[in-house]
Parts: C-alpha cells; structure tokens; sequence
C-alpha cells in the first residue's frame, strides 16, 4: 500500500510539474504576443507621424551646408579581432579595466585596457591611437582577416551627415578633402567644398552586439570603439573652402561636426584655437536667419571642450548628441570636469533633467554675454539620442517645427540605420521603454503614458533661468526607439539619426 502511494505521489508530481511547464509556456507565449502588438501599434503610431510629416514638407528643398572632413571607416567585429589578433590576450583584472578609459592610447596594453573599459560598459569611445606604426600593424592585419569579415565605407560626421540630409531631401554642401577613390562614394548631387588628397585618413571601428564577451567582460549593448591616428581631419582644413562656398551658398541651415578630431591631437602652440577661430569666424559671418547646428562627439581632453564652450557653443542655435556626450557636456559647464562612461541606458527623467541643466547654463552664458557681443545666439533646441528613446526640447514658437514628428523620425532612423533595413519588423524590434515614464526626477513629477493614442508623448513646461528668474515656454518631445535586436551597425548612427530628426524641422 505504501509503495502505491508513493508511486500516486511521484505520478501527481510529475503531472503537476507537465501541466505548471505548460502553463508557464502559454504565459510566456502570452507576453510575447502582448509585446508584439505594442509593438506593432507603436510602429504603426511612429510611421503615421513620419508619413504626415512628407505630406507637410511640399516646398522646395531646404538647402543644408556641413563641415568638416572625411576618411574611410574599415569595420571589423570587435572581440574576434582583438581575440585574433591578441591571442585571448585579456585584462584579466575587472578593477584595472574599470579605471582604465585612456584619454590616448600609447601601446598595446593601453589599447586592450581602454576597449575593456567601454565595451563593459556598453559606451561608444573615439580614441586617438598615438602609435602611428601600432595603428597601421592593426589595420594590415584587419585586411588581412578576409573580406567576408570586414568592411569599407565612407566615414566622418560631415559626409554621413550630408547623405542622409540628401536622403532626407535637402540640397546639400559638404565640405571635406577627399580623395579620388572616396569621392565616388558619395552622391553626386552633393555639392563638395575641398581640395583632393592623396590618401584618406581610416577609422578602424570595431563593433560589437550586445551579449558579446570578451574575456571576463560582455556587452550590455551593440556598440562599437573607433580607433584613428588622423593627419588630415584634425587641421579642419577645409574650413576655408566651406566659408567661400558659403558666400554663394546661402544654407538654411549650417551644420558643425567632426571638430573631435582634434581631440588629444599634438598642435604647435596656438594652432588648435587658430583654427577653431576660423570655426567661430564661418558661424559669425551667416546671417542670422540661417540655422547653426553644433554636433558633439565623444571628447576627453577638458581643455578642448572648453575652448568649444568660448568658440563653438555661444553660436549656435542648435545641439545634437547621444546619453554619453550628454553627461559629459553637463558636467563641464556646470563642473568644469569631464566624465567618461556613464549609463548606457538611463531614465528618461535623467536625461531630460541634463538637458534642461545644459539649456540652462546655456542660456544664462548668453543673457551675460550677447550684450558685449551681439553675435552670441540664444539655443533654441537640443536633441539626445539614446538606445531606448530620442529627446527633443525646442523653444515653443521657435524656427524649429515638426517637433513631434522629428522625434518619430529620427527614432525610425534608429531602427533602420542599425539594422541595415528600410522595412522594419516588430519581430527584430526589441521594446526598452516602459509605457510610462516621469518627466522629471524630482518629486511629484508629472508621468507621460506611451500607448496607441500617444505613440510620441509631447507637452510645453516653463524652465526658470537666471539671476532674476526669468522664464522661457519650451516644447519636449520623446519618441520611443524600436531597438533592432541584432545590430548590424552602430558607427555612424548618431550621425543619421540626428540629420534626420533635423531635416524633419527645417
């Protein structure tokens, strides 16, 4: 009797444990369906705006002129390269990576600790690789690898930039040095504004997917470290050629990007700010009805981002950058420091608290400045693009219009440009965002739902700035990023989804 009831017991524990798997797989089944429809009515919500919004841009095409420089991009996946090449050579100690973000890389052990530092961290990094012999063994044996594992394009702020612009729709002025072999990469219809060189400079980009390891490390997002030992692009050299076309040209809007070249790079005394007065020169000698836009990269070097506070910032309207340059902006102008990795996927309160702490300081600079010097203009929008969202805040009744839709825009650019597909799958999209987010980290701040009805949650607040406590009416704007679940490019993302979220407000 007692081996009968054990063997009843065993048989309802089995029975128990099929039909909790079973229940377990339909409720799982269940999920998965529940987030393909939101999916799918979140694409549907993205893809209305983007389709009112070309029903709206009818009139001619706005005339959009970019500067500075161009070179090669050679991409290789990350970890299989630097395991090749290095023979599982890793950092063994987490702590010595941990510390180890390298403002320049000197040697190999540099090179190793520094990838280690942003790949555990998931944070695109540009760095400036100072052993010219190191940079081009590392590119020869990239080649070397076989042609199915790498990959050739055009690179560069400005050139991706002016592409997608034309894409976009605009009339386009590039301007960069180019050579005979990258020249035919770009459209012909975009108007270029340089000398031919000899030789491009090449950016060795080495990406990786979320999930990928590398030693003790591993990815918690797609993204990729940029190595270069640039001899062109640091000098901005076609800064000249730009400002003359300029004088014909008459750009709605004038773009300003790449200026991170000239990060860590070894200048003869005065030369760096030389050249960034020409910047300053070129911005200054617009009319004030022509749009300034300032691109921000991924800089280390304080000294550098000062200077781009004195020259660059105080003339444009405009700034565009992903969560990493946002911390790091912020932190120089109400710090003076810098900072290096930071989350690579923070709240959206977060993020829209630095935004209003960078309009804020911004705005402040101007109020004590644009008396003294009249050429000073008052920022007027500023846009982050992050993994899981896109952030846009405008001055209401501003020049810059569509922000709705340029939100939604620039979160389908997302998808596209890492997927490496126009059509976009709700079953390759990946959802980060909650359908509800605070606008504010402070307390009491009010929620914004993200549903069918609102795909792309906007509304006006008052932001309070200055010694008198003024005030000023702005517009924010936050599109959710259907994130592409197998990244196929992450180099160059910024770049195209800030053009497009801009071409959408001209």
């Amino acid at each position: 009797m007692g081996k009968m009831t054990a063997l009843r017991y065993m048989s309802w524990i089995t029975g128990f444990s099929v039909f909790t798997a079973f229940v377990s797989i339909i409720y799982q089944a269940f999920l998965s369906l529940q987030a393909l429809n939101r999916t799918t009515v979140l694409l549907a919500g993205l893809l209305a705006l983007e389709s009112g919004l070309k029903r709206t841009n009818l009139g001619p095409a706005p005339k959009v002129a970019i500067g500075y420089g161009a070179c090669t991009d050679l991409q290789i996946n990350a970890t299989e390269f630097l395991e090749t090449y290095y023979k599982w050579r890793v950092p063994q100690s987490e702590r010595m990576a941990a510390q180890s973000s390298m403002e320049i890389v000197k040697n190999e052990d540099e090179l190793l600790q520094s990838f280690a530092y942003y790949f555990q961290n998931g944070a695109a990094a540009e760095r400036m690789m100072a052993n010219r012999t190191l940079f081009q063994q590392l590119v020869e044996y990239a080649k070397i690898m076989g042609k199915e594992r790498i990959h050739w394009y055009m690179g560069g702020n400005a050139p991706l930039m002016a592409v997608r612009f034309f894409m976009e729709g605009a009339d386009v002025l590039l301007g960069a040095h180019m050579s005979k072999k990258l020249r035919p990469l770009l459209p012909k219809e975009i108007h270029l504004a340089g000398h031919e060189i000899p030789d491009d400079d090449i950016h060795l980009i080495l990406e990786y997917k979320a999930g990928d390891g590398w030693g003790p490390y591993r990815a918690p997002r797609a993204n990729r470290y940029i190595l270069h030992n640039d001899k062109n692009n640091p000098h901005l050299r076609s800064v000249e050629q730009l400002t003359d076309a300029l004088k014909e040209y008459h750009p709605q809007l004038l773009v300003v990007s790449g200026l991170q070249m000239m990060d860590m790079f070894t200048f003869q005394p005065g030369e760096r700010e030389a050249r960034l007065q020409q910047v300053k020169w070129q911005l200054i000698s617009q009319p004030k009805d022509t749009l300034h836009h300032f691109e921000m990269a991924s800089y280390v070097e304080l000294q550098l981002l000062q200077q781009l506070q004195q020259l660059v910032l105080p003339y444009v309207d405009s700034l565009g950058m992903n969560e990493q340059e946002l911390s790091n902006l912020q932190q120089v102008l109400s710090y003076g420091r810098i900072t290096m990795a930071t989350d690579w996927n923070p709240r959206i309160a977060m993020t829209l608290d630095k935004m209003r702490q960078v309009f804020i300081s911004l705005l402040e600079d101007y109020e004590h400045e644009h008396i003294r010097d009249a050429k000073r203009r008052r920022i007027s929008r500023i846009h982050v693009h992050t993994l899981a969202y896109q952030a846009i805040l405008t001055i209401t009744r501003s020049k810059w219009k569509n922000t709705k839709a340029a939100a939604a825009k620039a979160a389908l650019t997302a998808h596209r440009y890492v997927c490496k597909s126009q059509f976009i799958n709700p079953e390759s999209v990946l959802q980060v965002l909650d359908d509800s987010f605070a606008t504010s980290t402070q307390d009491q701040a009010p929620r914004m739902r993200i549903n069918a009805a609102n795909p792309v949650p906007c509304w006006q607040e008052y932001i309070q700035y200055g010694e008198d406590f003024q005030r000023i009416e702005v517009e924010i704007c936050v599109a959710p990023v259907l994130v592409c679940r197998v990244a196929r490019k992450t180099a160059g993302a910024g770049d195209n989804i800030s053009a497009s979220g801009l071409a959408a407000q001209l």
